[in-house]
């Protein structure tokens, strides 16, 4: 038994030290918009496009953190009202009057959502065609939950012109302020950085391809390259699909809006994404619940393993041998008296909590919680499959009264 232990403790170091040396510097920090000049040549048009559905508590905070953006250039918000019974759409309005900008602000009434479409896409291509009238340069893609610093656009064109990019990208910090999000939400991030290492994303040679919602800025022209929203209608992932298509498809630099010249280019067939973190922009969602976190998460999770029971196995074996051998070894290796067991596990622990840190100091949480991860992992392991039980009684992808199969049912 005691071999048989060794055995595993060895091979979580092992997969420890690997992903600290080769998975892209998941674990870093330093892909952060804040230290984007953005200083502007080109003005270029923008149109902010918001999806919102029973938004009321949170639209006047994140509506008027868009209208008071501090972009000298052009730029319009286009909110398309899903459908919603709070009055989200009067909410918006007043804020616009408020703030003296009714002009900027352009509320659309969502149609009826069709077959073979998420509610968020449908609202979003609504946004989009009415917004094409007036010639956009680029579209924001933005949630009705964001606040947004007021340089946050500014900052989101002046990254994509000044290195050529097809799409930019900002995981927006999320709430961190009660006891759970303190606990889940630092390691939400260092999770789907360890899926997509920002370094590989932002690498246009690396097919990795990832993008967060809250904040995404999209050229026209590489939007239409793609064939529009409609070619990823049925993704609940959508953000990441998106960013998986404008990466493969192939980039034209002469038709790009606003070119670089010195720009790297990319492999043949590979648009140019960035993807980082934002210090300043932030959700206003509360997740002050386990339960509000764990529905967050069940939500897409298996989605995340393309519905695969394979996949969904490998990651019930792979999470516990990564995360919860060290600590559990540490445990054995001093109860057997066996210390090569106990230094291994331990040397494992102080790896894992090293690659966290930056996180848990990202979001200026307690340094001691960087040691939680193997009871965080473990939370995060037993939502996976909770996700995937949800999948299988048809109550899989919920959100805001909705119900989605997976897009091989739709």
């Amino acid at each position: 038994m005691g071999v048989i232990v060794l055995g595993l403790t060895l091979l979580s170091l092992t997969i420890w030290l690997g992903l600290l040396c080769f998975w892209g510097q998941f674990w870093r920090t330093d892909q952060q918009l804040e230290v984007t000049e953005t200083q502007l040549e080109s003005l270029p048009v923008v149109c902010v496009v918001v999806p919102a559905r029973n938004e009321a508590d949170l639209i006047s905070t994140s509506l008027r953190s868009l209208l008071l953006q501090d972009y000298p250039g052009s730029f319009n918000v286009f909110l398309v009202d899903d459908r919603s019974t709070d009055r989200t759409a009067n909410f918006a309005e007043g804020v616009a009057h408020a703030v003296g900008k009714p002009q900027q602000l352009h509320i659309i009434s969502g149609e009826s959502l069709p077959n073979g479409w998420s509610g968020k896409l449908w609202a979003v291509e609504q946004g989009i065609n009415s917004a094409s009238k007036f010639a956009p340069d680029y579209f924001l893609l933005t949630d009705a939950d964001i606040e947004h610093d007021p340089s946050n656009l500014r900052r989101l064109v002046a990254k994509a012109i000044q290195e050529d990019l097809d799409l930019v990208s900002v995981m927006v910090r999320l709430r961190c302020e009660s006891f759970w999000e303190k606990l889940l939400i630092p390691a939400f991030v260092f999770f789907f950085q360890k899926l997509y290492p920002f370094r590989w994303v932002n690498n246009p040679n690396n097919p990795t391809a990832a993008a967060a919602g809250g904040s995404i800025l999209i050229a026209r022209e590489a939007l239409e390259r793609i064939g529009g929203i409609q070619v990823i209608r049925q993704a609940l992932i959508d953000d990441c699909a998106l960013a998986e298509a404008v990466k493969k498809s192939r980039g034209d630099k002469e038709n790009t809006p606003f070119p670089m010249p010195n720009a790297p280019c990319p492999m043949p067939n590979q648009g140019r994404i960035w993807l980082g973190l934002s210090s300043l922009t932030r959700s206003l969602r509360p997740y002050d619940s386990l339960a509000t976190i764990w529905d967050m998460v069940a939500r897409t999770a298996y989605t995340q393993l393309n519905y695969s029971p394979l996949l969904l196995l490998g990651t019930l074996v792979g999470m516990p041998l990564i995360y919860l051998v060290p600590p559990v070894c540490i445990i054995l290796g001093a109860v057997w008296g066996d210390w090569a067991i106990a230094f291994t596990g331990l040397l494992g622990w102080l790896l894992m909590t090293f690659a966290y840190y930056p996180t848990i100091r990202f979001y200026k949480c307690s340094p001691w919680l960087a040691f939680s991860l193997p009871a965080i992992a473990f939370l995060y392991t037993l939502m996976t499959l909770d996700s995937a039980l949800r999948h299988w009684q048809g109550r899989g992808g919920a959100w805001k009264g909705r119900v989605y199969p997976s897009s091989d049912n739709l």
